[in-house]
């Protein structure tokens, strides 16, 4: 309803321009000749087609307002629900502030800028048309110079408008390269400052700065220059059918009024040709927007999965052969792993930087995607499973937690419609009485921006309730103590204790103290399991583990 709106009352503005010259016409014939022609009848008729114009002006912006904002609207919401299913392909490709750039500023100055130069040009191209044929009606020989600047502008739009899509976007590109230099500022202050990087920083964003005012510049001038060129061929139609008119006049009997309309009709013409010009410019940055949007959409390919379907596994976890790399011209991040982790048992990777500690783990709930051989849980291939299910089946507890802009039973129960009772008996479980009794709203309170308010044992122990919530059969812990000092890492094992019951775990851990308990521990190295024994039997081997041991052990000492 809203663009049959917009369109209906475009239409009736771009009609009402030519019967201005139209009124003006009688008014000059007869109004200042003869008495018997009623004058007042022309400013009336006037003052009443001004008040339609301006009504359906006003219907038409309004409706257009209400068209544009439906459409962003749905196009954000699509954009935001590929994101959240996308392959995680794309996460690795662009950064945060590129995705959050596009998704919430570009589409909709994209869309805006879109929406209303096309509104323009066919309200424009509509008032030309209709100026047109007055003018063929008045004289049709005149009109045919008239004629000639269409096109001229035509060829004029079509070259500035090539040109001003590739700056444009140049200039995205490098707008999200400054926004990038801001995101990695905000978030890494502590280390900027205490480096006294900041300098540093200062003139990277200070030289993508001036790559982005040349492109900004070029832009300027590019646009710059259709209004002023479509004027000039605007002057010379005019002289020319100013000329000719006067020669016409003296064979031809060419009255005033009508000499008068086609001149005023004329130069009404002027004003739908410059924004005609004008809009080449906001048409391309809009397209080069949108462009972007629609490839979000349409170009990235969402994550696949298959049909097999479980509310709760037994947590049997088989590796086979696995074989995982990042890029073709990259070395294996894991080789031919073999290993399987019973229903219940507690399995520790340990191994140095870069051992495939981690991606192992993200193998599990596919954020990781294999090369070479299969992975099964409760003997179906991973890639089998339904992608929903098989997330359904994991809680994970890592060392870096992200905590929501929302209150703390929403972020323990992230996802799901939190239970009061649980939320309490979860977050008394992760040891976090103490931190609870501070705040004023109980579970009700907004922790905020990123929890910046809770210490680092805080957010550990948040994301323990977190997973104890969930009450998944498998548990992943990733670093989970790494960052902590002693008293917050005895509450957080103490939590970490009552979350592992009943559950098959992983745990990945520079710190040996926290996995001397494991059922088993895997060694790896480079990206192969090379060791694989409980606490006891693989100090007894004398190899890779029992050296770390040792070596960790001298640390402590010293």
């Amino acid at each position: 309803m809203a663009w049959v709106a917009a369109v209906t009352a475009m239409l009736i503005v771009s009609i009402s321009e030519p019967m201005v010259p139209a009124l003006l016409q009688p008014l000059l014939d007869k109004g200042f000749k003869q008495n018997s022609f009623p004058v007042w009848m022309v400013p009336l008729a006037l003052i009443g087609l001004y008040s339609l114009r301006g009504a359906s002006l006003f219907i038409g912006q309004v409706a257009i307002a209400k068209a544009t904002n439906q459409g962003l609207l749905k196009l954000r919401v699509a954009m935001f629900n590929r994101l959240q299913d996308a392959e995680l392909q794309l996460f690795r490709q662009q950064n945060a502030s590129s995705l959050g750039n596009t998704l919430v500023y570009e589409v909709q100055s994209g869309a805006q800028m879109l929406v209303g130069s096309c509104m323009s040009m066919f309200r424009d191209s509509l008032t030309l048309l209709a100026l047109v044929g007055y003018l063929l009606y008045l004289n049709w020989q005149l009109s045919l110079i008239v004629a000639l600047l269409i096109p001229s502008v035509g060829f004029l739009m079509k070259a500035m408008s090539k040109r001003l899509y590739g700056l444009t976007r140049s200039n995205q590109s490098a707008t999200d390269e400054l926004a990038y230099v801001v995101e990695e500022t905000a978030l890494a202050y502590r280390e900027i400052r205490l480096h006294a990087a900041q300098p540093m920083q200062a003139s990277r964003f200070e030289r993508l700065g001036r790559t982005l005012e040349r492109l900004t510049m070029k832009m300027a001038v590019a646009s710059s220059g259709i209004t002023p060129l479509t004027q000039l061929f605007s002057a010379i139609a005019l002289s020319a059918v100013i000329s000719v008119a006067l020669l016409q006049s003296q064979d031809s009997g060419m009255t005033v009024g009508g000499f008068a309309s086609f001149v005023t009709a004329m130069l009404m013409l002027v004003n739908p040709i410059k924004h005609l010009s004008e809009v080449a410019g906001p048409i391309t940055r809009g397209l080069a927007a949108m462009e972007r949007a629609l490839e979000l959409i349409e170009s990235t390919p969402k994550e696949s999965g298959g049909a097999h379907r479980c509310q709760h596994s037994t947590g049997h976890i088989q590796c086979q052969q696995i074989g995982v790399r990042y890029k073709e011209d990259h070395p294996w991040a894991l080789r031919a792993v073999d290993l399987e982790i019973r229903p219940g048992e507690t399995v520790a990777l340990v191994g140095s930087s870069g051992s495939g500690k981690t991606t192992l783990a993200n193998l599990l709930p596919r954020f990781v995607e294999w090369n070479e051989g299969d992975l099964k849980l409760d003997g179906v291939s991973v890639r089998d499973w339904n992608l929903q299910d098989l997330r359904n089946q994991f809680a994970m507890v890592s060392q870096n937690v992200v905590v929501l802009n929302d209150s703390l039973a929403m972020n323990v129960a992230l996802g799901q419609t939190p239970d009061p009772e649980k939320v309490l008996r979860c977050l008394h479980a992760a040891n976090l009485s103490d931190y609870l009794g501070t705040l004023p709203q109980g579970i009700d309170t907004l922790v905020g921006h990123n929890a910046s308010s809770m210490s680092g044992g805080q957010r550990q122990r948040l994301a323990i309730a977190r997973a104890l919530y969930k009450e998944a059969p498998i548990l992943i812990l990733d670093e989970a103590t790494s960052a902590l000092d002693n008293e917050s890492e005895r509450a957080v094992q103490e939590a970490l204790s009552r979350l592992r019951q009943g559950k098959t775990t992983l745990i990945i851990a520079h710190r040996l103290s926290t996995i001397e308990s494991a059922d088993r521990i895997v060694v790896m190295e480079s990206g192969q399991v090379i060791e694989t024994g409980n606490h006891a039997s693989l100090l007894a081997a004398n190899g890779a583990y029992a050296a770390m041991f040792k070596l960790k052990q001298l640390d402590t000492q010293h």
